[in-house]
């Protein structure tokens, strides 16, 4: 073994830490898991935030704002859920 193999194969091993997943930081279900509660904790509050306004208790510009933000949530939601569709066919394409 020469020596630029011995100091790339340091290099690699000092590297590689940095790519492994952080301990305790969940995996792709738990992160799944968060973003549907926030989504759906987004437009419940919008819908409650909706339902004050109908009844004339809530600031205009507070009700446009979580208009604003169930939108954005709902366009992110059908945006990730064109590209997991587009995934799967693209799969079904694949010759066996």
């Amino acid at each position: 073994m020469d020596v630029r193999s011995l100091f790339a194969t340091q290099k690699y091993a000092a590297q590689r830490p940095a790519t492994e997943p952080q301990p305790g930081t969940g995996g792709v279900q738990e992160k799944f898991t968060e973003a549907a509660q926030d989504f759906a904790t987004t437009l419940k509050d919008a819908e409650v935030t909706a339902e004050t306004a109908m009844v004339g208790d809530a600031d205009p510009h507070a009700l446009v704002n979580a208009l604003a933000q169930s939108e954005l949530a709902v366009e992110t939601v059908v945006a990730v859920r064109n590209k997991f569709v587009e995934a799967y066919q693209e799969i079904l394409r694949m010759p066996v």
